[in-house]
């Protein structure tokens, strides 16, 4: 415990984040940093606990509680608090092989189980992990550090979000070569055109990716296993597949009005804007663009706000988002209580952003779409909802119900879909004749990843359903060790 009383000295600071109605205007990152002195005081606030929650990685009411990264937070704080970052960078890196990702996307259930947080607010975890690898990047302490020695062993990875990523990294860290396979035309997957720019520079994507090569990772874009590239090719051309292709079929939205023009999933309002960012800074116009549009976002959830914070970046007229869940109580309530994440109400980025520009906070909650209204020209120009409550059924299930009189119209000249993923894509699971679970995704057991097809294993959402960047990387990390295992009898992998 670095300062015994630092719990009780120091109050929880954040770095401001740049004003919302200042960086609206770009896409660059918005979170700033505390002066070394300060980020110091708050590694000094951990408690070091007996039992530190923060780090165990559990689901508790469905929810993730503390790291599942089992990230050793409260010992790289106390090395922030003595000011040993170079020791704390290499404490990190033992758990997560990628800190500067989770440090700026994850939602932080280690702070959630924080011990501090039941009395005070809780130890700033997540930005003391992503100042401690800012800082360590900055002064050139992560460099490559290719394998002394190769297996002869070669390992397929079908995927490059964050557990494709993360398996990788660890099987190349004990030698083998590894071939990672990525349809789109950059690596990172979710990573590059899942989370807006503003919340996670490509830059730091691209370092990563760069420095994965430098050791010996070999990446293919613009190749899709099962489609440009045989499927069983996998077995003819490595010993070891794992299948990190993610959960990327995107729930539908079944309303009259769905095939208008205008109307679109997130995923491919987020993608092609990054792209096109990224290829031109938007001087191509291959995006969908907001600009001077009523943008109805429907669903909530991180990928709700990126949607709410690009259109306001474009420079729409207006924007709502829907929700079809009550608004979270502003305390925790006695069914929600520490260890779990605390389920209040709070506003994310782009909320901020809004209520900035418009005065409000943007979320309409329990409301229901019924119908999207189009005009002769098959433009959609409205949503039409009704206001519901949540009630039990006669077999106690929590059903919606339609309050009367409460049906509202919205103008919309663009609507984004963001209702959460449905499972993988099924053709190379399909191709390659592996087993699905009920839920369609990859069967595989946590812990073990093997498929029924010998020698093809399968980790993050494509074998677990969409969940957290965190979840992933912790899966990743995982698969590559059953994999390694597989391939040598043994394995000196965590």
């Amino acid at each position: 415990m670095g300062k015994p009383t630092g719990f009780m000295e120091y109050k929880r600071e954040v770095p401001p984040d740049r004003s919302p109605l200042d960086r609206i205007k770009d896409w660059e990152e918005f979170h700033l940093h505390l002066s070394e002195e300060k980020q110091r005081m708050q590694g000094s606030r951990c408690m070091d606990c007996s039992v530190p929650f923060c780090h165990s990685g559990i689901l508790l009411n469905g929810m993730a509680s503390g790291c599942p990264v089992n990230n050793l937070i409260p010992e790289w704080n106390e090395l922030i608090f003595k000011g040993h970052w170079k020791d704390a960078i290499k404490r990190l890196h033992m758990t997560n092989n990628f800190p500067e990702f989770t440090g700026r996307v994850c939602p932080a259930p280690c702070e959630g189980s924080c011990t501090m947080g039941i009395n005070d607010p809780q130890v700033t975890i997540r930005n003391n992990e992503r100042t401690i690898f800012d800082r360590a990047w900055k002064e050139g302490w992560i460099k490559p550090e290719p394998p002394k020695k190769r297996t002869g062993k070669r390992v397929a990875v079908v995927g490059s979000g964050p557990s494709g990523l993360a398996c990788a990294d660890q099987l190349n860290k004990v030698g083998h070569t590894v071939t990672v396979f990525e349809r789109s035309d950059r690596i990172g997957g979710l990573l590059m055109y899942g989370i807006p720019n503003m919340k996670l520079d490509k830059k730091v994507v691209r370092g990563r990716v760069d420095l994965m090569a430098e050791e010996g990772v070999s990446f293919i874009t613009d190749t899709e296993v099962g489609k440009n590239y045989p499927a069983n090719k996998l077995f003819e051309d490595f010993d070891a597949a794992v299948l990190c292709g993610g959960a990327t079929k995107p729930r539908e939205l079944q309303v009259e009005g769905r095939d208008l023009k205008g109307v679109h999933f997130a995923v491919d309002f987020l993608h092609r804007n990054t792209k096109s960012l990224l290829d031109s800074r938007h001087e191509d116009g291959k995006y969908i663009s907001a600009r001077g549009k009523d943008v109805i976002v429907i669903g909530g959830g991180d990928t709700g706000t990126d949607c709410v914070a690009t259109s306001l970046r474009h420079g729409c007229s207006s924007v709502v988002q829907f929700e079809i869940m009550p608004a979270a109580p502003n305390e925790r309530q006695s069914n929600n209580p520490w260890p779990q994440w605390p389920k209040v109400y709070k506003m994310d980025y782009g909320q901020e952003e809004a209520a900035a520009l418009y005065g409000r906070d943007p979320r309409e909650y329990c409301i229901m779409t019924k119908k999207i209204a189009g005009g002769t020209d098959g433009q959609v120009k409205e949503v039409h909802t009704v206001q519901i409550e949540w009630k039990k059924d006669e077999s106690g299930r929590m059903v919606t119900v339609e309050i009367s009189g409460t049906e509202k119209v919205w103008p919309a000249q663009l609507v984004l879909i963001c209702m959460g993923f449905l499972g993988p894509e099924e053709s190379l699971i399909r191709q390659l004749g592996i087993e699905q679970d009920g839920r369609t995704n990859v069967k595989a057991d946590y812990g073990r990843f093997t498929t029924n097809v010998k020698g093809v294993f399968s980790a993050g959402d494509m074998r677990r359903g969409q969940s957290l960047v965190v979840w992933a990387i912790n899966e990743g990390r995982a698969a590559a060790r059953e994999c390694d295992r597989y391939l040598m009898g043994f394995t000196n992998l965590p």
